[in-house]
C-alpha cells in the first residue's frame, strides 16, 4: 500500500491532488533543527572547551578496520585512504542501496578544483551506452554524509532510468579537500559546487538536455540557493528533506547569537557544540541506521563553532525568499521526521511562486526517507523521484 500523501499543483496536465485518510501535518510538531543542538547558556557564566567527540564503534568490524575508521579525518588524504580501504566491506553490506547492480552502468570519478585551487570530488553515473539519456540530475548531499556510500545506490537506481546523474562532495566533506566538517562561508560553498556543476552541463554527453538539480537535508539548502542565484539555469528542483528554516522553538535567543558569532570569530574552527545522535531520529529501520556508521568518512563530530554560525545563516537567508523559489518544484519529506520539519516543507510548497510544484509527505517515514525506511518505501520514493523527471522530459 502507498502510504504517502501528495499535494500537487500543475495548471496544465490533470490534478494529481489527492488525500489519503490520514494528515502527517494536522498536529504541531517540536522538531529539530538539522544537525544544530541548541544548548542552554548562561553568556556570564558560560566557559567553552574545545572537545573531540570519540568515534563510536562499528558492530562487525575487525580491529584493524575499527582502528582505520577512527584516525583523524580532518584532512583530505586520511578520508581517501580510509575510504580505499572499506570498498570491499561496502560491497558486502546489507542494505537494498548496496544491492542495486543495474549492469552496465558507467560511472567516472574526477577531481575538480574551485576557485581557490582546492581539488572537490566529482563523481557521475551513466545509463547503458544502448539507453538515450533524457536528462540531467545534480545532486547536493546532506551535513552528515558524502556523494557516495548510499548515494551510489540511488544514482544507480535513477541512472537506470535514463538519466545521468553527478554529484560532488563540498569543500571539507567526502573526499574533497579542506578541512573536515568545516565551512567557513556558506555562500562560497555553494559557489564551489555551483561552479563544478556549470563544468558538468557542458560535458559532451548532457549538453542541450533539461538540467534538474536535487539536495537532501542540509544539501536542500544548497539547492535552493543555487536556484535562487540562477532560476533559469534548471528546469526543476527535488528536495529531500530539506534544510530551509529553522524553528522558532529551537532558534537561540539574540543574546546566544551574537556569543556565537563572537566564537566564530575567536575559534572558528573549534569542535565548540555537542549535538544528538541523529541516526536513531534518522533512520527507522534499525538495520539500516547500523549500516549508516560503515559511511567512515562522514562527519560525525561535533560541530564546528563557524559551521553552526553559517548555517543558521544560510537557513534565515532562505526563509525570507521562499516565494522566490520559481522553477518546477518536487518536495518529498517524512511525515514524522523529527530532524527538519515536515511542516516547513508544507510552508516552502505554499510559499514558492511555482506554477508546477508537488509535496510528498510519506506517513510514519523518517528523516532519511532514501536510506533508513523499509525496501518498499525506498524505492517508492525513488520511483516517484523518476516519475517525476519522466513527465517533465516528455516530448509532449
Amino acid at each position: 500500500m502507498n502510504l504517502s500523501l501528495t499535494l500537487s499543483f500543475r495548471p496544465t496536465e490533470p490534478s494529481l491532488f489527492h488525500w489519503k485518510s490520514f494528515s502527517p501535518i494536522k498536529y504541531p510538531q517540536k522538531q529539530h533543527v538539522p544537525i544544530f543542538h541548541q544548548p542552554k547558556l548562561d553568556p556570564r557564566r558560560t566557559q567553552f572547551r574545545v572537545t573531540a567527540k570519540r568515534p563510536s564503534p562499528i558492530e562487525g568490524l575487525s580491529e584493524e578496520m575499527s582502528a582505520m575508521a577512527s584516525q583523524n579525518l580532518d584532512h583530505a588524504p586520511a578520508r581517501r585512504r580510509v575510504r580505499s580501504a572499506f570498498v570491499d566491506v561496502h560491497k558486502q553490506l546489507d542494505h537494498c542501496l548496496f544491492k542495486i547492480d543495474h549492469v552496465g552502468i558507467r560511472t567516472e570519478e574526477w577531481y575538480g578544483r574551485n576557485s581557490k585551487g582546492m581539488q572537490i570530488f566529482c563523481k557521475s553515473w551513466l545509463p547503458k551506452l544502448d539507453v538515450q539519456i533524457k536528462g540531467a540530475l545534480c545532486f547536493c548531499h546532506g551535513y552528515g554524509s558524502t556523494c557516495t556510500f548510499f548515494f551510489e545506490g540511488i544514482a544507480k537506481r535513477i541512472a537506470a532510468s535514463g538519466y545521468a546523474v553527478y554529484a560532488v562532495d563540498y569543500p571539507g566533506f567526502g573526499l574533497s579537500e579542506g578541512l573536515h566538517g568545516y565551512i567557513p562561508n556558506f555562500d562560497e560553498l555553494v559557489d564551489d559546487v555551483n561552479e563544478q556543476f556549470t563544468n558538468i552541463k557542458g560535458r559532451p554527453e548532457v549538453k542541450g538536455l533539461p538540467f534538474f538539480i536535487m539536495g537532501e537535508s542540509m544539501g536542500g539548502a544548497v539547492t535552493l540557493k543555487i536556484h535562487l542565484k540562477e532560476p533559469s539555469k534548471w528546469d526543476g528542483v527535488i528536495l529531500v528533506a530539506p534544510m530551509c528554516k529553522i524553528a522558532e522553538d529551537v532558534m537561540p535567543p539574540a543574546i546566544v547569537l551574537k556569543l556565537l558569532a563572537l566564537m566564530s570569530e575567536v575559534l572558528p574552527q573549534a569542535k565548540l557544540f555537542p549535538q544528538k545522535d541523529m541516526a536513531g531520529l534518522s533512520y527507522r529501520d534499525p538495520r539500516k541506521r547500523k549500516t549508516a556508521g560503515y559511511n567512515v568518512i562522514s562527519y560525525k563530530d561535533h560541530m564546528r563553532s563557524r559551521t553552526a554560525v553559517e548555517l543558521l545563516k544560510a537557513t534565515s537567508d532562505i526563509e525570507t525568499q521562499l516565494d522566490k523559489v520559481s522553477g518546477p518544484l518536487l518536495i518529498l519529506h517524512g511525515a514524522a521526521d523529527k530532524v527538519t520539519d515536515p511542516l516547513v516543507s508544507q510552508l516552502l510548497y505554499e510559499k514558492a511562486s511555482s506554477k508546477d510544484k508537488t509535496l510528498k509527505l510519506y506517513q510514519d517515514g523518517y528523516h532519511c526517507i532514501l536510506q533508513g525506511e523499509p525496501d518498499d518505501r525506498i524505492f517508492t520514493a525513488l520511483d516517484d523521484i523518476v516519475t517525476w523527471l519522466d513527465f517533465r522530459c516528455s516530448p509532449n
